[in-house]
């Protein structure tokens, strides 16, 4: 478990992580979200003891990171998979860390195998792909078999084969009661791999909650229907917040109506639909809705190029 409380990180001017609190529970894969600027990787630097908080405390598996004897074997992380000797084979490397905490070889060639990086074990770091150096940051992260696992962008440069993976890597680790924490910018992913989301925005917490919670709490209501008078139920359900999409000459897609409210509509104005399909919001949508008022930089689209504007100070 990994658990914050009041977690501040000032430099100079500028807070960065603003008294946070939270609790990344064992047995789920928690999702951690948030714009550019936002206190993420701050947030998981402080958790992992490579910053200091300016006030604040936050503990692994009830335990500040730095006082764990054994870190590795507590807590792993892929935070910078460039963060390699870069002249090392992928096995020297793994083995010299494996060496600090008394790891036995049979467990760097058990990670090795895991990851997918057999052929490559032999080679110097410094000829990997991208995705390659992100297999290597993930193996050295599972090489102490450790409690709790702290992923910062785990399918950076994967092929699809490696991000199903990664995807069926964590829910392994969290049905294995693990506690398991990654965040990731690909929302169609992280909707199909975390079971709960905390999600950050200029250094503070605006949501921690399941992730199906999150969806249907800020996804706005949407709905697919039918009807062969069209434009006369797009004039009497039109009004502010509701949008309305022709999709095919009979088939509108509208959003900003509850489906019962769009029924009751068409009944009261003597129009016939025959299909009124709910539509599920999706996670992209809700994260956006949560976090529109938090980004640093908000992008206008013009005649030329998307000029980005600052949306005020951080």
């Amino acid at each position: 478990m990994i658990e914050a409380k009041g977690l501040t990180k000032i430099y100079g001017d500028k807070t960065a992580v603003d008294a946070v609190s939270f609790t990344v529970e064992a047995g789920r894969v928690t999702g951690f979200l948030g714009p550019n600027g936002a206190g993420k990787s701050t947030t998981m630097r402080m958790i992992m003891g490579l910053d200091r908080p300016t006030s604040g405390s936050v503990t692994v598996n009830g335990v500040p990171f730095a006082k764990h004897v054994a870190p590795l074997r507590e807590i792993g992380s892929l935070l910078d998979a460039k963060a390699v000797h870069t002249g090392r084979t992928a096995y020297n490397h793994l083995l010299a860390m494996a060496a600090t905490h008394s790891i036995p070889k049979k467990r760097v060639n058990e990670v090795i195998e895991m990851t997918g990086l057999s052929e490559v074990a032999r080679k110097k770091v410094k000829g990997f792909s991208l995705g390659m150096g992100q297999r290597l940051g993930i193996a050295a992260a599972l090489l102490g078999d450790p409690q709790t696992v702290i992923l910062d962008e785990p399918v950076n440069g994967l092929d699809p084969e490696g991000v199903v993976w990664v995807r069926n890597l964590a829910k392994y680790l969290a049905a294995e009661g693990r506690t398991v924490f990654l965040s990731s910018h690909l929302m169609s992913e992280m909707a199909v791999t975390a079971d709960h989301l905390i999600v950050i925005g200029r250094g503070r917490i605006i949501a921690d909650a399941p992730i199906q919670e999150i969806i249907n709490g800020k996804g706005q209501s949407r709905a697919r229907v039918r009807t062969d008078q069209p434009e006369h139920l797009m004039n009497i359900l039109a009004g502010d917040g509701v949008a309305i999409q022709v999709q095919e000459p009979e088939l509108l897609e509208v959003t900003g109506l509850d489906p019962r409210r769009i029924a009751r509509i068409a009944l009261e104005n003597r129009v016939m639909i025959y299909e009124l399909t709910p539509l599920q919001a999706s996670l992209e949508e809700a994260y956006m809705e949560l976090t529109k008022d938090e980004v640093e930089y908000h992008s206008l689209i013009t005649a030329g190029a998307p000029t980005p504007v600052q949306a005020g100070g951080n």
